[in-house]
């Protein structure tokens, strides 16, 4: 089924096709002399009976929004139709100038496993619309549960055609695993600017948001399907951990930098409320069930994890070993969230078990001379958090795991296991990381280099952008790499460049 993107970015309803259905009467209506919803509008966060609704009201959405500083109540509804004849929820939010007038609507008593339509109004201005649906019921047996992953869209750097693609699919999710907005300026042969310096306060990272949340094809995708979302580094500073920035070494000063990042990565996402940051903490690690075909366990490697190893104070860097990358007590996830983790994988009982984090899980060790050199950055700079994860895999023996992963700008399959040194050691997750939706790649040198050096690696491509679809039954997960032909040009072409398949109950993916 293909889904004509012009019904989501039609634009606003005729005002008397949702005024009477909504019927609250409050007086006199705000006026708005230019669209507030030039946002667009989004959802998120489904579960089986409900999702998250958000729209953000930005008239002059460059110009830190252009709102007053006063609430404006916005009236949502959702129904079972398009033309809205059949509306099973509504209600009222107030958007206040401390979020930056976002809306985070929770429509409730919904039924599982079907298609919803929602649209907002405020004052005289009515929102496009945007489809989502609800998970299946957890009891249920879906013969079908399709989703996509996207991660890395660096604006400057090309154009959204990637979720001009995606926004046409029959979809059922779509999981965004870091760097939804880029906080500096870096590449070749960029086709857009950002216009202004790199964000460090509030009200420049909800301009930053903006400007990419103007794309027309990222507003089709996201109002095409519901979104699971997670942070990278770039939503606050390049390849931060913690409290410790190498860009920002001032403690006080990046802790009020993350607060704000936070904050506005909250604004424009639909999180559910439970997701609000409370200063510069917020909790968006989550386990999502969608009928008995899966667990997602979505994790937050950036907010928890220790200082990267073996450079001081300096930038995260391949580097040669040292003996403080193998300390035991060094996490990605910090020790709360590994607990949680080892708990959801402990009772998942769908037949696929996801692990949807920020990047490369598998071993990619760099020879040289007298032996190999890791990048501090990902999870090659923490194997033993690394290993601790696999245990537990091993120990609860979910089914089907396979774990998704992006920020590397490159496609790979790889096999995951305890003791990448040792061929014969049994391989106990297959993953799948997903290129970037427009950041440029490692070198064709590079890549072939890491596919010579480690087994592991089934399979690496970073010459190409785009995402990646997986399609789960009951016998086999899918998964389809999907190309953009040039994401210099505004209306690029989509091809699928590769098919892996995972078989039910054979861990480790193979060519289609």
């Amino acid at each position: 089924m293909r889904l004509p993107r012009r019904r989501f970015l039609a634009g606003s309803l005729a005002a008397g096709a949702i005024a009477s259905p909504i019927a609250i009467v409050r007086g006199q209506p705000l006026s708005f002399a230019a669209d507030p919803f030039t946002l667009g509008v989004a959802s998120g966060s489904p579960r089986e009976d409900g999702v998250v609704l958000w729209t953000r009201l930005a008239p002059r959405p460059l110009e830190g929004g252009g709102m007053s500083d006063s609430p404006v109540a916005v009236d949502w509804q959702i129904a079972e139709d398009e033309k809205f004849a059949r509306v099973v929820a509504q209600g009222t939010e107030q958007a206040t100038p401390a979020l930056a007038h976002a809306v985070h609507a929770e429509a409730k008593g919904l039924r599982p496993g079907r298609h919803y339509w929602y649209r907002f109004r405020a004052g005289n201005a009515l929102s496009p619309i945007g489809r989502t649906r609800t998970a299946p019921a957890a009891d249920s047996t879906p013969s079908q549960f399709r989703f996509a992953f996207a991660s890395c869209q660096q604006y400057e750097q090309g154009y959204f055609s990637a979720y001009r693609d995606m926004a046409k699919r029959d979809l059922d999710l779509v999981v965004h695993l870091g760097d939804y907005i880029y906080e500096k300026s870096w590449g070749s042969r960029l086709v857009r600017r950002h216009e202004v310096g790199i964000p460090t306060t509030l009200s420049e990272f909800r301009d930053r948001y903006a400007l990419y949340k103007l794309d027309p094809d990222l507003q089709a995708a996201h109002a095409a399907f519901p979104w699971l979302t997670t942070w990278d580094d770039h939503e606050v500073a390049d390849d931060y951990a913690n409290d410790r920035s190498y860009t920002t070494p001032d403690p006080i000063q990046f802790t009020k930098m993350r607060a704000a990042a936070y904050q506005a990565y909250y604004e424009h996402l639909p999180l559910p409320p439970s997701a609000r940051p409370r200063g510069p903490f917020a909790t968006i690690y989550e386990r999502y069930r969608f009928g008995d075909m899966l667990d997602v366990m979505l994790l937050d490697d950036r907010q928890y994890r220790s200082p990267p190893a073996c450079v001081g104070a300096g930038r995260p860097a391949t580097v040669r070993h040292c003996p403080e990358r193998m300390l035991e007590e060094r996490s990605m996830l910090g020790s709360q969230q590994e607990q949680w983790l080892d708990r959801q994988i402990a009772t998942a009982k769908a037949r696929w078990t996801i692990v949807a984090q920020q990047t490369l899980m598998a071993e990619l060790a760099r020879p040289e001379e007298g032996g190999h050199r890791f990048w501090m950055d990902g999870w090659d700079g923490y194997p033993n958090a690394r290993r601790r994860l696999l245990e537990s895999i091993a120990a609860h023996k979910p089914r089907n795991p396979v774990v998704i992963g992006g920020d590397r700008h490159a496609f790979f399959v790889a096999d995951l296991k305890r003791d990448f040194g040792q061929a014969r050691e049994p391989v106990l997750a297959s993953e799948v990381v997903g290129t970037s939706i427009t950041s440029q790649g490692p070198s064709a040198a590079s890549m072939q280099q890491a596919l010579e050096a480690n087994p592991q690696l089934k399979y690496g491509r970073g010459d190409k952008r785009g995402y990646a679809t997986v399609d789960l039954t009951a016998a086999r997960c899918t998964v389809g790499f999907e190309g953009v032909d040039d994401e210099k040009q505004k209306d690029s072409a989509v091809h699928r460049i590769a098919t892996f398949v995972v078989e039910d109950g054979v861990t480790g993916a193979e060519p289609a």
